[in-house]
């Protein structure tokens, strides 16, 4: 289910989400416990078990034999504090060596979500499975263009938290991790680090010296995304050609938004057994125009039956030139949340919604391409849990995304065929649906797999509200660091995160993939 350690990350283009994970009387309790114990290795170098700090999120009810968090997954919060042995490479805050919970995944969390780190942070970790160290892994810091646009509920819920980009590590039970501020940011280099000692002083707060500099509430999240259900979907069957190509996930079509009156798509996967609460039959709901109830996969339909089901669910919302020959992809296979797993009580019971889709904004999540295809559906639960209970978002903030072999798995809950409003580009979350390619595409290429799942996607996606992959469209900024809210701009109809935001999401060799992407996309559509 988990695996093989990440590699370093490149710029993040992810969404980030999740509920605070202690009050801050909580992290002070923390914090003091962390105290006692941030120095315990032995004398030949091994980290030594430390007293449990960490704090549980919603889901969890104890760990069990080995070390390992029951099926719900689990989330273990340690604040960062003062370093006194790391003067060679200038780290001020950070964690020494430690024995910890089983977890996958990993990110630094801090309180105020409009703070930036200014400074490097990186992790080593231990593999579970062979009691490994890596070596140091540079985290990507830069992840608040990531969430929910300004001045939106939920970005004024209160929940929000600052925080780097998930980076996916592998089965690992020790960890390690150091910050290191920017040489610019001011702090005397003939300054002991640890300054006062103080929690204030640990977390970036007054008293804290050069550390001041930092975010305050500093704090390593470590993510168990837990174990699929029984009988569970991982992924479904890798996606097949169409016929007359020789590669890449097959296409799909999709139906209209919706929730009642159709019969289950030919095909489709029969839905799982078992008991099902009501947040998961509401996300399993918001697709039953596509499926049965409990369906873990929308299977794909040809361009035909695309179109047509197009027409019988919107024929009085289209020309009669669309009705003739609508143009739209057909819609691919699409792993549902209950296919890879969604724990739905982590999430808000409530969908939001958006007018329309008039643009698709591409991500990578920047967590490593070092996994397998089966471990997508753990890495997405990852994702999932860091975005809801460690950044405070109300969901994932991708609405789709996609595995290097192509599959395509559906994100924020509401209905795969309906306008979703994400939290994936700030200040373009209106009017737009986010698509994250599960890697980082900075200095690798993205597989063409990936690549023709997004034009296949986007295709479909983009086709259901009449638009034109080639063409550009206008939307307006909700805030941001490229456009002052309310300012209308002209976009490309298939954008990257980085022609929303001021940021290097979604990589340069995916980035340079969009053009391919929209003239594929254009092709499905019949233009």
């Amino acid at each position: 289910m988990r695996g093989i350690l990440a590699s370093s990350i490149g710029v993040t283009c992810a969404a980030a989400l999740a509920l605070p994970l202690a009050p801050p009387a909580a992290a002070s309790a923390a914090s003091a416990a962390s105290a006692a114990s941030v120095s315990s290795v032995s004398s030949a170098g091994t980290p030594a078990p430390v007293a449990d700090v960490a704090t549980r999120t919603v889901g969890t009810a104890g760990a069990r034999a080995g070390a390992r968090a029951e099926v719900p997954g689990s989330t273990q919060s340690l604040p960062l504090r003062p370093l006194t042995r790391d003067r060679a490479s200038g780290a001020v805050l950070g964690l020494t060596p430690r024995t910890v919970r089983t977890f996958s995944l990993l990110g630094v969390v801090w309180d105020d979500p409009s703070v930036d780190l200014h400074g490097r942070v990186q992790v080593r970790t231990r593999a579970a499975s062979t009691g490994d160290w890596t070596d140091w892994q540079d985290v990507e810091t830069h992840y608040t263009q990531h969430g929910a646009d300004p001045d939106s509920s939920e970005a004024a819920s209160g929940k929000a938290r600052g925080a780097t980009a998930p980076l996916w590590v592998g089965e690992s039970d020790g960890v390690e991790v150091r910050v290191l501020p920017e040489p610019d940011a001011g702090e005397p280099e003939d300054v002991d680090p640890v300054g006062t000692g103080s929690d204030e002083g640990a977390s970036g707060g007054e008293g804290a010296g050069e550390v001041s500099t930092l975010p305050a509430g500093m704090r390593l999240d470590l993510v168990d995304p837990g174990e699929a259900e029984p009988g569970e979907s991982a992924g479904g069957a890798e996606p097949q050609a169409e016929p007359g190509e020789s590669e890449g996930p097959e296409p799909q079509a999709e139906p209209g938004e919706s929730a009642e009156g159709a019969e289950p798509a030919e095909g489709a996967e029969v839905p799982r057994t078992g008991v099902m609460t009501a947040a998961a039959k509401a996300a399993s709901a918001a697709n039953s125009a596509l499926v049965p109830l409990g369906a873990t996969q929308i299977p794909s339909l040809t361009a035909e039956e695309t179109r047509e089901e197009l027409v019988a669910l919107r024929g009085t919302g289209l020309t009669e030139q669309q009705q003739a020959k609508p143009y739209i992809g057909p819609r691919p296979s699409i792993v549902t949340r209950r296919g890879w797993g969604a724990d739905e009580s982590l999430r808000e019971k409530s969908f939001v919604y958006t007018s329309k889709v008039k643009a698709a904004f591409v991500h990578h999540t920047a967590s490593g391409n070092s996994y397998s295809c089966s471990q997508a559906p753990s890495l997405i639960r990852g994702f999932y849990r860091y975005h809801t209970k460690s950044l405070g978002w109300r969901d994932i903030g991708y609405n789709f995304l996609v595995d290097k072999c192509g599959r395509i798995y559906e994100g924020r809950a509401g209905g795969v065929a309906k306008p979703v409003k994400g939290a994936h580009t700030m200040g373009f979350n209106s009017k737009t649906t986010g698509i994250a390619v599960i890697g980082s595409y900075g200095s690798k290429k993205p597989s063409s797999k990936a690549v023709k799942a997004v034009a296949r996607l986007t295709a479909w996606k983009l086709g259901l509200h009449g638009m034109n992959p080639k063409k550009k469209t206008s939307l307006t900024s909700g805030g941001g660091n490229l456009y002052a809210k309310g300012k209308k701009v002209k976009m490309k109809v298939i954008s990257g995160h980085r022609d929303g935001f001021n940021t290097s999401c979604p990589g340069g060799k995916l980035h340079k993939k969009l053009g391919s992407v929209r003239s594929k996309a254009a092709g499905y559509q019949g233009r």
